[in-house]
């Protein structure tokens, strides 16, 4: 008896373990790939859904996409524990070597850095991350004026629409990022936005709350483009690919690059310095570098690629749009932002005393 008991329990258990192996056979591939899941933290509005969903088909993983709109708090998130929670993070060019510092990103693999050539020169080895060691640019653009065409006459392209009392076209917004408000300013005073002189900073902190009290306030660049999109402001600081998005979308709207010079950004691709899976953040790097889905990616944001590879599979009406690829003598009056270290204590100094007053 007890020799059929036995064979009675060991039977059970291996239909009980091939009811089991059937079961995972036969559970669609999303089931299987449940624990395979990628954690992105990226500017708002910022990628095509058609080429995440590509990527989950590809690597039959789940990609959940968390959002910031401005710097400081894509920092804070990942101060506040966030290095351990995103594998991967869109950064603009002058947080990176804040993060590094940090140690809130890690350096790159030999997968994403295959990537490498196929970016222009002029985006490798950059100063904020010498050889793209934590760092692979994603799209580039300008800081701009974003604006509803006025009923009759044309809109000054300079910083003085929002400087000017004069050339105000009308209710208007700022950015809600130090660096893109206090850099217009300087602009507009024929000074570096990376500037650390401090008679230039207190002037350009003037310059802002003069125009703050005839502002409505600050917001970020989507934001910002929404309400000039609902005719609830006249013209708001934004990105080159949101204000350009804009206009297609409402042609009595105008992208405005000012004359005295603006800021030219590159964003990039970092992984978290505790990805919880680093591997499939390097392919997703990998994926949206393909020259292929670098062009559909800048030909749905209406930003710029710092893929030359891409450049065949890019809309020519891109090409030939001054608004994304600027002309040699409108770059030449671009300029990068620069991380400061030690001094930009005096920028955030500025700035309190902008949101405060």
């Amino acid at each position: 008896m007890a020799v059929a008991h036995r064979f009675i329990t060991v039977s059970c258990s291996i239909r009980l373990s091939l009811l089991i192996l059937l079961s995972c056979l036969l559970a669609p591939p999303h089931a299987q790939a449940a624990e395979s899941k990628l954690n992105l933290l990226i500017w708002s509005e910022y990628i095509d859904p058609e080429v995440v969903k590509d990527f989950q088909r590809a690597h039959q993983c789940r990609v959940v996409i968390d959002l910031f709109d401005e710097d400081a708090a894509m920092i804070a998130k990942l101060r506040n524990g966030g290095s351990r929670t995103y594998d991967i993070v869109v950064a603009p060019d002058h947080t990176i070597p804040r993060l590094r510092r940090l140690g809130l990103i890690r350096q790159l693999g030999s997968n994403a850095l295959s990537s490498l050539p196929l970016i222009h020169p002029t985006f490798r080895s950059p100063s904020f991350d010498p050889e793209n060691r934590y760092s692979m640019p994603y799209l580039w653009g300008t800081l701009c004026i974003y604006a509803r065409k006025p009923a009759a006459g044309q809109l000054e392209p300079s910083w003085g629409l929002l400087f000017d009392p004069a050339a105000q076209p009308g209710a208007f917004l700022f950015s809600d990022s130090m660096r893109d408000v206090i850099g217009a300013a300087l602009k507009y005073r024929g000074k570096s936005l990376n500037t650390t002189d401090k008679k230039a900073l207190l002037d350009a902190r003037d310059l802002i709350l003069a125009a703050k009290r005839r502002s409505r306030g600050f917001e970020g660049g989507v934001g910002g483009k929404n309400k000039v999109l609902a005719r609830r402001v006249s013209a708001a600081m934004a990105y080159s690919g949101d204000a350009l998005r804009g206009a297609e979308e409402d042609p009595e709207t105008i992208c405005i690059l000012p004359r005295e010079g603006t800021q030219i950004w590159v964003d990039n691709l970092v992984v978290c310095s505790g990805a919880p899976n680093p591997g499939l953040a390097e392919r997703f790097i990998t994926f949206v570098s393909e020259p292929k889905v670098a062009a559909r990616l800048a030909n749905y944001l209406h930003y710029a690629t710092p893929n030359e590879a891409a450049r065949p599979w890019i809309s020519p009406e891109a090409l030939a749009n001054p608004s994304i690829y600027p002309p040699k003598e409108v770059m030449d009056r671009l300029e990068f932002l620069q991380d400061l270290g030690k001094d930009s204590r005096l920028y955030d100094e500025v700035w309190s005393v902008i949101r405060v007053r």
